[in-house]
């Protein structure tokens, strides 16, 4: 564990540090967020935070490699050089779409396209193990396929989360943080690309944060999100893309280990899902922009990034608690802990908009009486 939170810290030192010099960059390039109808912010923002991200990737990189006790991963995978070569593509896409607007298209071709070079460096779902069914092999073909189709949804869905202030940067080290225990106990502590890359994701999350969270003195922008979500997207391919039979006691709670990252990746999915679905049936393009989506929803309930992001940080770890009682917990503990959570998150889910709603309310009340006692 030591050389995973070496790696954890450094990432996270090195985003730190780099965060204030790419605001000003995007400064100097003219990369800045502008509010309009459309955006939630009050000020002027720099984007191009994804190349702090991106350096805290190759800080992380760089060390693990010097550690002994990544050596053979670094010999032995292409995995690695692979996502490296993704990672600088995406990033250089949303960076080029954060000073000059790209079309859809033109992005979702950059995706797909870094998407094949992580297939070509053996990142693929090759295999998976279902419950009830056994090992279920794919071809060539929908191997790339299903491969692509992952990495471009998880890409998407951490774009589209990213809101609201601190709110994809969070979310994805809930996410990272709860992928990394599920890859390290499925390992047996065996360094893999799967248990490496959350570690540094985690990290570089955690230091960007201190810039990103409300009020944000940066956004990730494209460049940052595409980066979180290709990363997350290639820690999960390779954790569960050839996957044999779970070595765990307890199988009965089916996401072992098939469901594992669209649990622990759940809200961002979700949301992307419902944005999909709201954008076809309203007969608009797929990647029309709105405020539809789940955060902007808490936001006017609450009239407040803070609570609103924070209440996304409950519901996420509240998830991926639950995905990792099922999946590492021992038979009736393990389901327990994970009804518990489950039960505890729909409640949360029920109660929580009321009390903001009349909180809400209440201010608003608070706020006409005052202007009234000043009137008389």
């Amino acid at each position: 564990m030591r050389p995973y939170l070496i790696v954890f810290a450094v990432s996270g030192f090195a985003s730190f540090l780099l965060t204030p010099l790419c605001a000003r960059l995007a400064v100097r390039l003219g990369a800045v967020d502008r509010p309009n109808d459309r955006k939630v912010h009050a000020r002027p923002t720099p984007t191009l935070g994804g190349l702090a991200l991106f350096g805290a990737l190759l800080v992380g990189g760089l060390v693990a490699w010097s550690l002994p006790a990544f050596g053979d991963l670094f010999r032995t995978s292409s995995e690695l050089a692979g996502i490296l070569i993704a990672s600088l593509g995406v990033v250089i896409l949303g960076v080029v779409d954060d000073v000059r607007v790209l079309s859809a298209s033109t992005k979702l071709a950059g995706q797909i396209v870094a998407a094949g070079v992580l297939v070509l460096a053996g990142i693929q779902f090759f295999y998976l193990w279902l419950p009830g069914i056994g090992l279920v092999s794919f071809s060539t073909d929908v191997s790339a396929l299903l491969t692509v189709l992952w990495i471009v949804a998880l890409v998407n869905a951490v774009n589209l989360i990213d809101g609201l202030d601190g709110l994809a940067a969070g979310v994805s080290t809930i996410a990272a943080v709860g992928f990394f225990a599920y890859a390290y106990q499925a390992s047996n502590g065996v360094p893999t690309t799967a248990t490496l890359l959350p570690a540094i994701v985690a990290g570089a999350c955690l230091g960007f944060l201190r810039y990103n969270f409300n009020p944000a003195r940066i956004f990730m922008g494209d460049s940052g999100a595409y980066l979180l979500g290709l990363l997350l997207a290639s820690a999960t391919v390779s954790g569960v893309g050839r996957t044999t039979e779970p070595q765990f006691a307890d199988t009965a709670g089916l996401i072992v280990p098939v469901l594992v990252p669209a649990i622990v990746l759940a809200i961002p999915l979700a949301d992307a899902g419902f944005a999909i679905l709201r954008r076809v049936r309203g007969r608009r393009p797929v990647f029309h922009a709105d405020k539809r989506h789940i955060h902007h929803w808490l936001l006017e309930m609450t009239s407040s990034h803070r609570r609103a992001v924070l209440v996304m940080y409950l519901w996420s770890a509240m998830i991926v608690g639950a995905a990792l009682a099922l999946a590492l917990g021992a038979g009736l503990a393990g389901r327990g802990t994970a009804v518990g959570l489950l039960a505890a998150l729909v409640g949360t889910v029920l109660v929580v908009p009321r009390i903001l709603r009349r909180g809400r309310e209440g201010a608003s009340a608070r706020g006409s009486s005052v202007g009234l006692d000043r009137e008389t």
